[in-house]
């Protein structure tokens, strides 16, 4: 009776524990340092206004969120994570092999990258290609920039980029790979500059030809080509990766005139007295010409919700109606203070219907 009344004890306090490891109160929400300005400012006041616990954030960058998100169903994974760009296609496969199912993916707004120095310093000018140039790990033969030749990337100044731009070393703080800001700053700026090379925009018309043709395994290798020419960032020191804080690189480009940083527009209107953002193609970094699309370093915010928390962790319906209410990215809405461009009105109420159904995404 001992033994037995000493085993039920130990059950009872297993038992206990385990109820205890399986639940929790308070939301938890992962991923892009973009949108985590916004999702603290909704979140406070969640918290402040219902009777629900403040959710807990973390900055992981859009990449490690999706990696945390994705891994399984259960309160030890994350609820939401924030993204500036759209889930991946290999991260929705991997969510569904681990059992995330339903996938809730709510579009938040917009956001322009910006490239920006301090106030300082002369205020550049760049066009895609300058981006590209000064940053690629290899760059077309600038004696035969048509002839097919890549040579590693020889160029030290802005001014040999460009002859028009300043003398300055080049040095730019940007994010690192597993941000989504780094993904989209690839995609729109060092893109848009490499398929100025109209030997390297060939690439990537072959790539679909060979795919339409079926020879998968040709178009497969020509985007890869594609896009380690385009998206590839040089190692030299040239780009420096400065992690998931944007407010660090603000901080060090104060400290560093000749430096440019590479971050969401929101904290360049945020840090206006201090710093300021380039001009990319002669279009400035303006609200207006990134709601209009016209700016062209502008992209999508998201987050995704996993349905199959919801009525497992407190507060999640409650949590998106307060994201997704006009109050909060309404045209005067509070985010639009903290810089988010908002969506026209027929696509919020969109993504609002979805967050209120829940109504799972189909990739």
């Amino acid at each position: 009776m001992k033994k037995l009344s000493t085993v039920i004890g130990t059950g009872m306090l297993v038992a206990s524990v385990a109820a205890g490891a399986a639940s929790r109160d308070t939301i938890s929400i992962v991923g892009s340092s973009t949108v985590y300005p916004f999702a603290t400012v909704v979140a406070e006041r969640f918290g402040k206004t219902t009777p629900f616990n403040t959710p807990k954030i973390e900055s992981t960058g859009s990449g490690g969120g999706m990696k945390l998100f994705c891994e399984g169903v259960g309160v030890s994974h994350p609820d939401i994570t924030n993204a500036s760009r759209r889930i991946k296609k290999s991260e929705f496969k991997k969510c569904q092999k681990n059992g995330v199912k339903d996938i809730v993916e709510v579009k938040i707004g917009y956001d322009g990258i910006v490239v920006a120095n301090s106030r300082k310093a002369p205020q550049f000018n760049l066009s895609r290609r300058d981006i590209f140039l000064a940053l690629a790990k290899q760059i077309p033969d600038p004696k035969a920039p048509e002839s097919g030749k890549l040579i590693p990337n020889p160029y030290q100044t802005w001014k040999e980029v460009n002859p028009s731009l300043p003398g300055y070393r080049i040095e730019v703080l940007g994010p690192p790979p597993t941000s989504g800001t780094r993904d989209a700053f690839a995609e729109l700026a060092m893109e848009g500059g490499c398929k100025s090379f109209s030997w390297i925009k060939q690439i990537k018309s072959d790539s679909k030809k060979a795919k339409k043709a079926g020879d998968k395994k040709l178009a497969k290798q020509l985007k890869n080509r594609y896009k380690a020419i385009c998206h590839g960032v040089r190692e030299d020191g040239r780009y420096i990766e400065a992690g998931e804080n944007d407010n660090l690189i603000v901080q060090k480009l104060e400290a560093n005139p000749k430096a440019l940083g590479v971050f969401g527009y929101s904290f360049l209107e945020q840090n206006e007295d201090r710093i300021q953002g380039s001009n990319i193609d002669g279009l400035a970094p303006e609200f207006e010409l990134i709601a209009s699309g016209k700016y062209p370093v502008s992209r999508p915010l998201f987050f995704y919700v996993k349905k199959a928390h919801v009525g497992k962790v407190p507060g999640i319906p409650e949590y998106l109606a307060e994201f997704t209410s006009e109050k909060a990215w309404g045209d005067e809405g509070y985010l639009v203070d903290k810089g988010l461009i908002p969506m026209p009105r027929e696509e919020r109420e969109k993504y609002a219907r979805d967050a209120k159904e829940l109504t799972p995404m189909h990739f």
